[in-house]
């Protein structure tokens, strides 16, 4: 299995196996990137990736994962935007409801 040497924000340059690698390709947008769990602090790191950097991890054979954006972004939105006090008054409407406050205490 090959080597991949990468950069961790936390620790530096280190060195891991193409199975601790996944690429990421955005299948709407295009947009790439790549990540890794730091073998050293364990701390997930994710990296854009040009086309460059891609073919070269993918020709080490790293796992490739495609990933959509949320269908939520597509619909469409209608009304006027939540204001401060809207927000205000639905945290007192759920606080108030007796079903969900028995709830948040039995945990």
């Amino acid at each position: 299995m090959a080597k991949v040497r990468a950069t961790c924000e936390t620790c530096g340059d280190v060195e891991m196996t193409t199975a601790d690698v996944n690429v990421q390709v955005g299948l709407d947008t295009g947009a790439c990137s790549y990540s890794f769990r730091c073998p050293e602090c364990r701390l997930m790191v994710t990296k854009p990736a040009n086309e460059r950097i891609v073919g070269v991890l993918m020709s080490a054979g790293v796992r490739t994962v495609p990933w959509r954006l949320p269908a939520e972004l597509q619909e469409r939105k209608s009304g006027p935007p939540l204001s401060p006090d809207d927000l205000l008054a639905f945290h007192m409407a759920l606080e108030a409801d007796p079903y969900l406050s028995e709830l948040a205490g039995s945990r």
